[in-house]
């Protein structure tokens, strides 16, 4: 049963996020990237924070210099990882309201599709195993976990998409390799279910690793952005996002503030 939960749960993470992200990048909705963006970094950071960790030193006497140790050392090890590109996703596109010439983004994406399939793939697997983690601690935590991980990967796929076009993917062949890349959650999701029976003990250090991802998704990627996004709007448009974005990032994190409450209240 738990199996069950963490392919379904990795699933709609996956295809629901790509599918609104197909929706946004193919039509005519680019303005709720923003508010997404906003949303998800205060998601993720109340998820990270009041979720994962938590319970990463609940789980099994954990010691917690050792879960503190293990953060550290996956926020410096995603910062090595995007240095070398493994992770580095590009969220700028034409016409995002950044004040690019036009064809910047043609030019900064290159032939790099490629290159980006490999690196959604290998993200996608991770996210599978993350959620096979928080679901192998808790149903209602995984649940939790994989509505972070869909709502970063909104304005993560929309980036996917146009950086797919301007490399010369047809809009059916962007959509079509996105979903395959996707599927790699549902591989990572089986991996971590069947690793995690045979090593338990990594349970709480695979928690505290999804933690680290989240709070470093949120402050080097998703907040860069969100000043990025206010710096670009001119006189009432500076402050609209000047309340709206925290507002929004207050949501995410009330969000995960009120599941926590729920969680602890069964």
């Amino acid at each position: 049963m738990i199996l069950l939960h963490i392919l379904l749960a990795a699933t709609a993470a996956t295809f629901i996020s790509i599918g609104l992200a197909a929706v946004v990048s193919l039509g005519r909705l680019s303005r709720w990237v923003d508010r997404m963006v906003s949303l998800s970094a205060g998601l993720l950071m109340g998820t990270a924070l009041l979720h994962l960790l938590p319970e990463s030193l609940h789980l099994g006497g954990a010691d917690v210099h050792a879960v503190t140790a293990t953060m550290l050392g996956g926020l410096i090890g995603f910062f090595v990882l995007e240095r070398f590109s493994l992770l580095r996703h590009d969220h700028h596109h034409e016409h995002d309201g950044h004040d690019h010439p036009h064809g910047h983004d043609k030019e900064s994406a290159g032939k790099g599709g490629t290159t980006l399939l490999i690196g959604s793939t290998i993200h996608a697997l991770a996210d599978g195993v993350l959620i096979a983690a928080a679901f192998r601690t808790d149903t209602f935590l995984g649940v939790m976990t994989a509505a972070a991980i869909a709502t970063h990967e909104i304005p993560q796929q929309i980036g996917n998409f146009f950086v797919l076009l301007n490399s010369g993917f047809t809009k059916a062949r962007a959509l079509l390799f996105n979903l395959l890349t996707g599927t790699g959650a549902l591989v990572g999701g089986v991996v971590g279910f069947f690793a995690l029976a045979e090593a338990g003990g990594w349970l709480p250090y695979v928690l505290v690793v999804a933690a680290s991802n989240f709070i470093y998704i949120a402050l080097s990627d998703l907040i860069p952005q969100l000043h990025a996004q206010a710096h670009s709007h001119h006189h009432g448009g500076q402050s609209r996002a000047a309340w709206q974005q925290p507002l929004l990032m207050l949501t995410g994190v009330a969000i995960a503030a009120l599941a926590t409450t729920f969680l602890h209240g069964h």
